[in-house]
Formats: C-alpha cells, sequence, structure tokens
C-alpha cells in the first residue's frame, strides 16, 4: 500500500512538473495606443524585462496580438510597449498587479489591456491651466528623458506678473487623474479656488517619475535591500537644469524666497534632501510621509549640513502610515534643532487616521502650501521648543535642570539619539535627576525632551 501510495505520489509531482504550453491572445487594447508601438509581454519567466524582442505579441490571422510561452507552474507578467513607463495599467490607467497564470489551466487565454500607465484611461480631469511642457525633457546629469507637467496660475497669459514656483514630484499624480497612480492631488483644483478667492497661486512644475527608476532616483543613499543611490544626480537636474529653464522661459520670481519643492514619501526623502543640498536655491519643502526608514544617512545628513539659510519645513504624516514614521519624523525635526534651524520655521503635522495615500496627501495639500507660501511660521506654531528645560554633562552623567525658581516635579521622558537615528538611551528624570550614561557613549548626539508643556530638541556632546 504505502508502494502504491509513492508510486502515485511521483506521477502527481511528475505532473505537476511537466511543462505545457498557452496561447495568449489579446482581445482588446486602449484607443489611444501608438500604432507603431509593439506589445511585449515581460515576467517572471524572462527576467521581467519590458523590452525583450522573444517576447512581441505578433498580429494573428484575426489580427489580435498573441503570444506563445512553454512553462510549468505559475507565472506572473504584465504587457508593456517596451519599457516600464509604458507598463499597462488598471481603468483609470493607474498601477495594475501582476498577472498570473498556471500552466496546464488552459491552452489559450484571452485578455484585455485596459489601459496604458504613460497614456491613462483617456479621460483627463486636468484643468485647462494644466499642459504637458514637454513629453521627452532631457536630464543630462542622468541621461534619461522626463515629461514635465506644468501649471500655470489662471490669467498668467495676459496679467504680466511672475509667480512663486514649486517643484512636485511624482508629476503623473498631481493633476489628472487618468495618469494618477490611485488618484490624484488636484492640485491645479485647490489652487485654482485660492486664486478665486484673492490669493496669489505659484507656477507648479510636475516631474513625472521614472517608473523603474524611481526609487533610484527619490534616494541619495544605498539600501542594501531596495539599491538606489541617484538621487544626488536627480537634484542637480531640479536645480541646475529644470529651474534654469523654467526661470528662462517664464515669468518666474527666480529668488530662493519664492522657491519650494515638495513630495510625498520617497518623494517626500527627496525634498527634505533637495532644500538641505540648495538652501541658495530653495526656501520652502513640503515633505509629506517621508521614508526616512531608507536611510539612516538622511539624519546624518540634516545634521552635517546644517542650517546655512533660513528655510520653512512643512512636515506632515498620518497615524495609520508606518509604525515607526511617527517617531521618526518627530527625530528628524529634532536633528534639524540641532542642526541650527529656527523652530519657527519648522512645522510638524500628525494626522489621524492618515493612510499612506494619495487621499492623504491630497487632503493635506492646500493647507501646507498655504503655510509655506502665504502665511509662513507666523501662522502655526509648528515645531515649538518651550519650557525652562537644560541638560548637562558631566562626569559621565546627564542630568536635567531647570531654569526656573520653581520647577515643575513631574518626570519628563528624555530620549538619546545618535546622528544616524539609532535610539541609543531612554529615561524619565525629574528636574535635579541624573541618568549614568553608558560609557560606550561617544560624540555628537540628540537628546529630546518631552513632558507637560515641553517639548525640546537640543544637540549635546558626549566626551
Amino acid at each position: 500500500m504505502k508502494r502504491l501510495i509513492m508510486i502515485m505520489s511521483v506521477m502527481i509531482l511528475c505532473q505537476v512538473a511537466k511543462t505545457a504550453e498557452v496561447t495568449i491572445i489579446i482581445t482588446s487594447i486602449p484607443d489611444n495606443t501608438p500604432l507603431q508601438d509593439h506589445i511585449y509581454i515581460a515576467g517572471n519567466f524572462n527576467g521581467w524585462a519590458p523590452g525583450n524582442p522573444d517576447f512581441i505579441l505578433i498580429n494573428n490571422t484575426n489580427e489580435l496580438p498573441e503570444i506563445t510561452l512553454t512553462g510549468s507552474g505559475t507565472i506572473e507578467f504584465k504587457f508593456t510597449r517596451g519599457s516600464w513607463e509604458t507598463v499597462e495599467g488598471n481603468e483609470n490607467g493607474g498601477f495594475l498587479p501582476n498577472r498570473q497564470f498556471v500552466f496546464g489551466a488552459v491552452d489559450t487565454l484571452f485578455l484585455t489591456i485596459l489601459t496604458w500607465e504613460d497614456t491613462g484611461n483617456g479621460v483627463s480631469t486636468a484643468a485647462e491651466n494644466v499642459s504637458i511642457m514637454d513629453d521627452a525633457f532631457y536630464m543630462p546629469q542622468l541621461d534619461r528623458y522626463r515629461r514635465i507637467w506644468l501649471y500655470l496660475p489662471p490669467g498668467y497669459e495676459t496679467s504680466g506678473k511672475s509667480y512663486p514656483v514649486l517643484y512636485m514630484h511624482d508629476g503623473q499624480n498631481l493633476f489628472d487623474n487618468a495618469t494618477s497612480f490611485a488618484g490624484e492631488w488636484e492640485v491645479d483644483e485647490t489652487l485654482n479656488t485660492f486664486h478665486e478667492n484673492g490669493k496669489e497661486v505659484p507656477i507648479v512644475v510636475g516631474i513625472e517619475n521614472g517608473g523603474e527608476h524611481r526609487i533610484a532616483e527619490y534616494t541619495p543613499w544605498v539600501n542594501p535591500q531596495y539599491g538606489g543611490g541617484d538621487g544626488d544626480q536627480y537634484s542637480g537636474f531640479i536645480a541646475e537644469t529644470l529651474k534654469p529653464y523654467i526661470d528662462s522661459n517664464y515669468r518666474t520670481k527666480p529668488e530662493r524666497e519664492h522657491t519650494g519643492v515638495m513630495g510625498s514619501s520617497l518623494g517626500g526623502l527627496i525634498s527634505h534632501y533637495i532644500v538641505l543640498k540648495y538652501q541658495h536655491i530653495f526656501s520652502k519643502a513640503g515633505v509629506f510621509s517621508p521614508s526616512f526608514w531608507f536611510s539612516d544617512s538622511s539624519y546624518t545628513y540634516a545634521f552635517e549640513t546644517g542650517k546655512m539659510q533660513p528655510i520653512n519645513y512643512y512636515m506632515m504624516g498620518g497615524t495609520n502610515e508606518n509604525a515607526g514614521l511617527e517617531d521618526e519624523m518627530q527625530l528628524m525635526m529634532d536633528t534639524m534643532i540641532a542642526a541650527g534651524f529656527d523652530s519657527s520655521g519648522l512645522h510638524l503635522k500628525i494626522v489621524p487616521g492618515g493612510q499612506h495615500n494619495e487621499s492623504l496627501w491630497r487632503s493635506q495639500f492646500a493647507e501646507a502650501w498655504q503655510w509655506l507660501f502665504l502665511d509662513g511660521a507666523s501662522s502655526v506654531t509648528g515645531f515649538e521648543i518651550s519650557g525652562p528645560v537644560n541638560i548637562r554633562i558631566s562626569e559621565g552623567k546627564l542630568i536635567l535642570e531647570s531654569n526656573s525658581p520653581q520647577p515643575d516635579n513631574s518626570r519628563l521622558l528624555i530620549d538619546l539619539y545618535s546622528l544616524a537615528g539609532q535610539r541609543v538611551m531612554r529615561a524619565r528624570l525629574s528636574f535635579g535627576e541624573f541618568v549614568v550614561l553608558p560609557e560606550t557613549l561617544h560624540g555628537i548626539f540628540v537628546v529630546h525632551i518631552m513632558g507637560k508643556g515641553i517639548q525640546s530638541g537640543k544637540k549635546i556632546f558626549i566626551n
């Protein structure tokens, strides 16, 4: 009996492993598919190569694109027109998860391509004052080309006025639901409403992300798991190539006081980097749901770069994003203050229930833009250092002191962070109390103090 079961098991395994063929036929493609473009299939069976000539679909006798694959087991795949910028999308032109197929299930598979990510679903929601400035703007720092979107304030053509400029990442998500990943930010509708209410609105330059290049371009540092590291060149493209072009061809206020940058997630990380590296060019940054987790170097860079010019820095995130986001944003605020930036120019907002998506970023854009460009630090308390508190290091001890003649005896939470963003010590102290520091701690650290009526970030040196 056991022998029979073993034989049957082997037979079943052989059947599972047996190769099979499937012919994939595309019964419908989007009407806006360029006539000259080929359709390719890319998947885990060909290294996810989006433009491999061996995987082009050829029209059959019914003029329908088809391809025959041979294999076994389960495959994942997508259709492209030769690159990841031209990958197929969902019904709205946004992200479509990988398709799956199990060899042997059927011998002919009929599929429909709904949209392409670069052309959307053909139904545009962009306002009339939004346009594509260039479909293939050259990026010499990266030897690539990129689509650039442009929002011009209402009445730009006849006003004769010059305008501030806001540079934003993930340009396909800003103005048009047809090209967005999961819903647009409605930047155009929001600013047009402000204009109708008599507010001066900026020119907005939207740089589309590079699809497969997005992670690399939005990260100045390398992550061992996710790669990255082209952020310095991408930042240089905006500061040294794109901005001079915009200032030369449009009526801008080119001074740093009128120039800002904004983005979300990795786009928030690169916005943070740009405003620090190019403080002589940018004075404003909207940093939404920033991916500081990508590299501890974000903290080190902020501290070591330090304040060279005053900046307005608006950081926002939701409570339902990754578990460490609130602590990461708080630590960055402490680091910025320790690096010499004025707390009045820093604003941190935590949105209860906010999730990591376009819906959150869309809902917060108006407030962030208004704070950065109209009201500034005078309108919001922001991240504030307050309370009569002081930290003193003496004989290997961290001592909490009060500058008030009658200090509150409540205990305060003391967190000590390295410049790499790692918390190295936590204690609760009342004024006059101390904690013995580990003997291994030497160098510059950021201390964060929180308690009733007190929130303070400062730099300390431990020798």
